[in-house]
């Protein structure tokens, strides 16, 4: 059994034979072997013993009962840190408000054996998501690696020269008529990193922050950047070691690019500041970058320049948003299905040739699939049989018009994940290396007026989806609207069912009314006035992103909601797409006969979706539905207007529902 203990920012492994030492041992026994290495002889140990204070380990920051064994508080290969008495403790990494949010890792971290090859020009906003989340390792194209190379070479040249280019050999921004000495270039690196890091606010999550790690690279690879091939390795291993930077969310304006949080990027790459990786959890960035044998990134001329200007954060964090709102607005048909079931109304409105006549591509989508959910002879349902020829007109709109409301949301959707996409694989530095024309241009593709604008526009567009979930849960607690009990429950008055679940799901729904005022219609002028228009992408994002984040709750509760209404409705059974849907909530969910906790099953069915278990649970059904040949749904319903006795008595004898292929 091996221990990895850091002590004095300096990383030993300790071997602990079969574990049976104490704690207080493996402390102690760290610290002489830290001392031993100190003494110029190599042996012996000199000077009063270090005194241990305690032993916590790197990971959560937890303190170790001195008298614990080894073996039953740690796992081999385990990281820890010893703190001597006459340091401070290194608990300090992270503010105390901030460890509740941070700390929470794997267990058992699994490093990906796959990898995935970046060139610059064909990232998906789903593979930016799966390197996110760690499923997949970095490596270059050859491609790639040959323009990186002529890139640099053209930087050298030009240093080589003594040629005045912007931000290769002067300063920047204001400063660009500055010319810098050719013996501070490299110092003039460093001060560019370290002054830019200045955000503030909460840090990015792990996953995001492999996100804007892995766009940062895709983009240096394209070979317009003029950094080394040596200094894009540097970031490529530490993404491979999962070695992850502290970058504020909050101080960029998205102009120049995201110039605040790539800077606190490029900060924990060059060994300074705050620095995680699954093994060692938060520490200073050094000591995390020497724990997995790295060194810190040595900067050259135009290599500061490259790695902060661009607009990464704003597009890793759009990427987030969109590919999530893919998935959560996919879930909301089906969850809106499950709700018009349950509150037994028609499909008549999802008729195609109602949805042809105004042939949006969405609306189409969203009836077309809703047709595949809901009463059929594919797929025959006891519920809406069982309300065949009730006196109903028609349903509200939140149930009517799904294919009007969810379609543009669908839509909307896909034209953001394009202007995403095309952004995540475009060139935004300044000044830009053309190789092949053997010129640098400073112009303005740091600007981050597109991406700020679409995340906008995705905000607002998502948001409905939350704005009618919430409308339809209010219709499936309110006996009055459900001709179900009171808030979903058996004894109403002792219990309370579903009355503060819907109350949280109005909450989220007017928040995101205001997180939904758009960031980009905002400009502060900057740097002395030379930054004179700013996009205010990144605000745009984040809001974005919690805006869908919030849309993914709303969506949640309408989905218990839905199958607790079922409960009321039961033996009669909905169609077996929609049965599966019960199914799997009810495999983490039971249903409610009283009140109890609700938290953790808003929670658990919120996971569902985010895991796209309710969509996997429907995809091969609709598929099947739609398989032989086009159909159309026809089943009678009080809203379809007939002519002549003779037809509505037709009609009527139809049963089952009839289908008609589609011209």
């Amino acid at each position: 059994m091996k221990i990895s203990v850091r002590v004095r920012g300096e990383w030993l492994q300790v071997p602990c034979k079969n574990g049976e030492m104490t704690v207080r041992w493996l402390g102690e026994e760290a610290t002489r072997r830290y001392k031993k290495l100190q003494t110029q002889d190599g042996g012996s140990e000199s000077g009063e013993r270090e005194m241990v204070q305690e032993v916590r380990k790197t990971r959560g920051g937890v303190i170790l009962d001195p008298d614990d064994s080894i073996r039953d508080v740690l796992d081999d290969n385990d990281f820890v840190t010893v703190v001597v008495a006459s340091e401070r403790s290194a608990s300090t990494i992270i503010p105390d408000y901030l460890k509740h949010i941070l700390e929470p890792v794997p267990v058992k971290y699994e490093a990906p054996d796959e990898h995935l090859f970046l060139d610059g020009n064909s990232l998906s906003t789903n593979d930016l998501r799966q390197l996110g989340k760690g499923r997949y390792k970095i490596k270059l194209t050859h491609e790639a690696e040959v323009k990186v190379n002529k890139a640099r070479d053209l930087v050298e040249k030009i240093l080589e020269e003594k040629k005045v280019v912007y931000g290769i050999t002067t300063g920047f921004g204001k400063f660009a008529r500055i010319v810098i000495d050719s013996d501070k270039l490299e110092e003039l690196q460093y001060n560019l990193i370290r002054s830019h890091a200045a955000g503030v606010g909460t840090p990015l999550d792990t996953q995001k922050a492999r996100m804007l790690l892995a766009l940062r690279i895709n983009v240096l690879a394209k070979g317009h950047s003029g950094i080394s091939l040596k200094t894009l390795y540097c970031l490529i291993k530490a993404f491979n070691a999962s070695c992850l930077s502290w970058v504020p969310e909050q101080g960029s304006v998205g102009a120049s690019g995201d110039l605040a949080p790539l800077a606190h990027l490029a900060l924990g790459l060059l060994g300074e500041g705050k620095m995680w990786s699954p093994e060692t959890g938060w520490g200073n960035a050094q000591d995390v970058l020497s724990a997995h044998g790295l060194s810190p990134m040595r900067l050259n001329a135009k290599e500061g320049i490259a790695l902060i200007n661009g607009t990464q954060l704003i597009t890793s964090l759009g990427a987030e948003a969109v590919e999530r709102a893919f998935y959560i607005a996919r879930q909301a048909d089906v969850v809106a299905a499950l709700t018009l079931e349950v509150l037994k109304g028609t499909s008549r409105a999802f008729d195609s040739d109602v949805q042809m006549i105004r042939p949006h591509k969405g609306q189409i989508a969203v009836a077309k699939r809703l047709r595949a959910l809901l009463h059929s002879e594919t797929y025959p349902s006891q519920i809406a049989e069982s309300h065949r020829f009730c006196n109903r007109v028609q349903d509200a709109y939140t149930l009517r018009c799904c294919p009007q409301v969810h379609g543009i949301v669908h839509d909307t959707i896909d034209f953001v994940q394009g202007i995403i996409t095309v952004e995540m694989n475009s060139g935004t530095d300044n000044p830009i290396v053309f190789a092949e024309r053997g010129e640098i241009i400073s112009a303005g593709n740091f600007h981050g007026e597109y991406p700020a604008k679409v995340l906008d526009y995705l905000a607002v567009a998502v948001h409905e989806l939350a704005s009618m979930s919430e409308r339809r849960t209010e219709r499936l607690v309110n006996p009055a609207l459900s001709e179900l009990p009171a808030f979903l429950v058996k004894d109403g008055g002792l219990n309370s069912g579903f009355m503060l679940a819907h109350c949280t799901a109005a909450a989220l729904v007017s928040e995101n009314k205001a997180l939904c005022h758009p960031a980009s219609v905002d400009s502060l002028s900057t740097s002395a006035g030379t930054e004179d228009h700013v996009s205010m992408g990144c605000f745009a994002a984040r809001k974005a992103v919690q805006v869908v984040q919030n849309v993914e709750k709303v969506i949640a509760i309408e989905l218990l909601a839905a199958c607790q209404a079922i409960e009321f409705l039961r033996p009669l059974k909905t169609t077996v797409p929609l049965e599966e849907v019960y199914n799997v909530v009810r495999s983490v969910v039971r249903p409610w006969d009283k009140d109890r906790y609700m938290a953790p099953d808003i929670e658990e069915v919120t996971n569902l979706l985010l895991e796209e278990k309710v969509w996997g649970a429907v995809q091969h059904h609709i598929a099947y539905y739609h398989a032989p040949e086009e159909l159309e749904t026809r089943v009678f319903s009080p809203t379809a207007v007939m002519v002549g006795e003779k037809q509505r008595e037709r009609a009527k004898s139809e049963a089952p529902s009839k289908k008609r292929r589609l011209e």
